[in-house]
């Protein structure tokens, strides 16, 4: 054996010259050819080079996907993955992926059934309960994670075929408060920038953003300023972001929108308004400066916990640079104030004159792959093309170019996730589809929600994986295709149309989402409203028809093999006079999208937090992204061997030095973290990345929403996921 020169661990050992500038290899690995296609996992949109096999009959690329390597050349990542991107393939193998659809039985037990029973089922079950109970008891949740092309054929399924009246997204979950405050504030849902914003501008201000682990490929962007930019994070925590940082505000959990308030009053008293820009281009700007005036830098100390002399030394910082950019992610947005927190952060770069510019603009970081293909096309709480359900003429207008009845087209909005969710518990809503999203384990206050799932007269689970918490309490269980196992395309951040790709089959009878709801309308009666829908790339087609005229009109991209060549499109990219360049920022003009061409100052009161601690509860729960390796609820990162090595296991609790004093708790010491509405157990460790008086989980593992507040933005109905009354207990026994 020693000798052996053929089988295991001989020539596969090899290594060869490989081509497509990969360099050496294993024999086994060399591709045949490659192609390019976009990361499946978070909004940052990578560009990546999968690495093909022919197949045994010689057919070209038919041996499917054998690696993948960053594009270097694609204008978003040029040459860099993060470790999710890398393990993106491999997540496609795991056991216990769903490979045929699964029906409960009369034991309440999942069997294997046939695609044909599964459909009868679906459509006998579901029709059922719209009989007994109305229309309005069906409702689907959907998700940031399948493409474009899935998300509005859905929406045109449930809405105009089905007759199903509410549907929303895992979206609700992360975005939801960027939409309204853009919309509010803008007039359309429009991040204004791209990322080489973060290169050119020589003050990045963060808030409530941990770029290092959360969209580690932006910081990388960071990286490259070469402008020598003060770095400026507006963080309770002490995260890796905050570290890189010129200066760190550790502000109190939820006081971000006092703090730009008191930074707008600082500039409107000294004189640095941008008058021209402000005059031509906003409007309310004379009320808004009068309302900040009850935000002297003495109020704002006492609301973020910051000494005077640390807010004037910022706002001096960044008095000095002349391209100011803000960028937030979900430490505004899941509050129960969010958008007027984002509108604080957009009021102060209207006031700034920081917006259509280089290095510029209040800007939004989304969080899944395709959040922006969700706002734009999903058909659930707005209809498609960023329209509006209430109004006749976008009705019309929907109705003539998907050539289906006016009369198909709800008249007003549907109830968003957490009124569906509200609805099942009063009865409302019987009959339940949910497709690749995982509520059982990412909802807030999840304890409440395994007894809403449990009151369903049937729900339906369609997804990678049969494993999920969800999947787990389904009636039926439909497998789906994943990343690479279909195609279609996604809208990042900056409003880029990635293109995704096929490169392999999915296992069993796994069928991709498009298939899957194309196979439901034919069984349903409603196939030849969808006629045109024959295939990802026709959908296309009909959404660039939907984005003619629109804000996010990209009318002008021909096709796939367009946005293939191109890198991606950044919307918007008209049929007419569409800017050819690779990165495009909107407002260069200073013209908004309300009527008057303005954007609008938009402001109220801070609230405060509706659990705040104290008494029984006296810590802060503060919840986040783990690591760089992790995402969302591990659906996928957990079936990734090398993924797994780079997170601790089980859920740990981050306390900090003094709170383990005072309570005698050691590092590595099993505790006990309690709210009011669950408790759960976990391994301390104590580092002064979070501040006293405050408690840090990650998101990412199942026990934490037991933990958190059903609390909701008024205007968004966001979940405050971020700030919650705990209490933390030594012994753990």
């Amino acid at each position: 054996m020693l000798r052996a020169k053929t089988g295991r661990l001989t020539r596969e050992l090899l290594r060869e010259p490989s081509r497509f500038g990969l360099g050496q290899l294993p024999v086994v690995n060399k591709p045949d050819r490659t192609t390019t296609a976009v990361c499946g996992y978070c909004s940052t949109g990578c560009g990546l080079n999968v690495h093909l096999k022919d197949g045994p009959d010689g057919e070209p690329g038919g041996g499917g996907a054998i690696g993948l390597t960053p594009t270097t050349d694609y204008p978003v990542n040029l040459g860099m993955a993060c470790p999710k991107g890398w393990e993106a393939l491999a997540v496609l193998d795991a056991p216990d992926r769903a490979t045929t659809p699964l029906l409960k039985d009369a034991s309440g037990k999942l069997r294997p059934v046939d695609w044909n029973v599964a459909l009868d089922a679906f459509c006998d079950r579901m029709k059922a309960v719209q009989r007994k109970h109305g229309p309005e008891s069906v409702a689907f949740l959907s998700t940031g994670q399948i493409p474009t092309e899935e998300m509005a054929l859905l929406g045109s399924l449930t809405k105009f075929g089905m007759g199903v009246v509410h549907g929303d997204g895992n979206t609700r979950q992360c975005m939801a408060t960027a939409v309204v405050a853009y919309k509010q504030s803008f007039g359309f849902d429009a991040p204004p920038y791209t990322y080489q914003d973060f290169e050119e501008s020589d003050c990045l201000i963060f808030v409530g953003a941990n770029l290092c682990l959360a969209h580690p490929i932006m910081w990388e962007r960071v990286m490259r300023n070469k402008r020598r930019p003060e770095i400026l994070v507006l963080d309770p925590r002490a995260t890796e972001t905050a570290m890189n940082a010129t200066l760190h505000l550790p502000a109190k959990p939820k006081s971000d929108q006092s703090f730009f308030y008191g930074l707008a009053n600082y500039f409107v008293q000294n004189g640095w308004v941008d008058r021209e820009f402000v005059s031509q281009h906003t409007a309310g700007f004379e009320e808004y400066a009068k309302f900040v005036e009850a935000f002297p830098f003495e109020r704002v100390s006492r609301d973020t916990g910051l000494p005077v002399e640390t807010l004037v030394d910022a706002a001096l910082r960044i008095r000095s640079r002349e391209r100011i950019s803000c960028w937030w992610t979900m430490g505004v947005n899941q509050s129960h104030q969010g958008v007027r927190t984002a509108q604080a952060i957009i009021n102060f770069q209207l006031l700034t004159g920081n917006l259509g510019k280089p290095g510029t603009g209040a800007n939004s970081i989304t969080g899944q792959c395709n959040a922006m293909g969700s706002r734009l096309f999903s058909n659930t709480t707005g209809l498609l093309g960023g329209r509006d359900f209430k109004k006749p003429e976008h009705r019309a207008e929907v109705a003539e170019l998907l050539e289906v009845p006016e009369h198909s087209i709800q008249t007003e909005d549907g109830l968003a996730y957490p009124e569906i969710i509200e609805g099942v518990l009063k009865g409302k809503i019987r009959g339940l589809w949910v497709i690749a999203t995982n509520p059982a384990h990412s909802w807030i206050n999840r304890n409440q929600l395994d007894d809403v799932l449990s009151r369903l007269d049937f729900l339906v689970v369609q997804d990678m994986y049969h494993s999920t918490e969800t999947a787990q309490v389904a009636d039926l269980v439909l497998p789906a295709a994943g990343w690479g196992e279909k195609e279609g395309t996604f809208i990042n951040s900056e409003r880029r149309i990635g293109l995704l790709k096929k490169v392999r089959r999915a296992p069993g009878q796994a069928l991709a989402d498009f298939s899957i709801f194309q196979a439901i309308a034919d069984r349903w009666g409603c196939g030849a409203l969808l006629q045109q829908w024959t295939d990802p790339e026709a959908a296309f087609q009909i959404l660039k028809r939907l984005s003619a005229g629109t804000p996010c009109d990209f009318s002008g991209v021909r096709d796939y093999r367009h946005l293939d060549e191109a890198g991606g499109v950044q919307w918007p990219f008209p049929a007419e006079g569409g800017d050819e360049a690779a990165e495009r920022r909107l407002f260069a003009d200073g013209q908004f999208y309300h009527r008057d061409g303005k954007a609008k100052f938009l402001f109220e009161e801070p609230r405060p937090l509706p659990e705040p601690a104290g008494g029984k509860y006296p810590f802060t729960l503060l919840t986040g992204r783990g690591s760089a390796s992790q995402w969302h609820t591990q659906t996928r990162t957990a079936k990734s061997a090398v993924l797994r090595k780079l997170y601790p296991e089980a859920v740990y609790v981050e306390v900090n030095p003094r709170d383990a004093r005072r309570l005698k708790v050691a590092p590595e010491q099993a505790v006990r973290v309690e709210s009011q509405r669950g408790s759960i157990r976990a391994k301390a460790f104590v580092t002064n990345g979070v501040p006293e008086g405050c408690l840090f989980l990650p998101m990412h593992y199942p026990e934490t929403n037991q933990l958190t507040d059903g609390q909701f933005d008024p205007y968004s109905r966001q979940p405050a996921y971020k700030a919650c009354a705990v209490r933390l207990l030594a012994d753990a026994t």
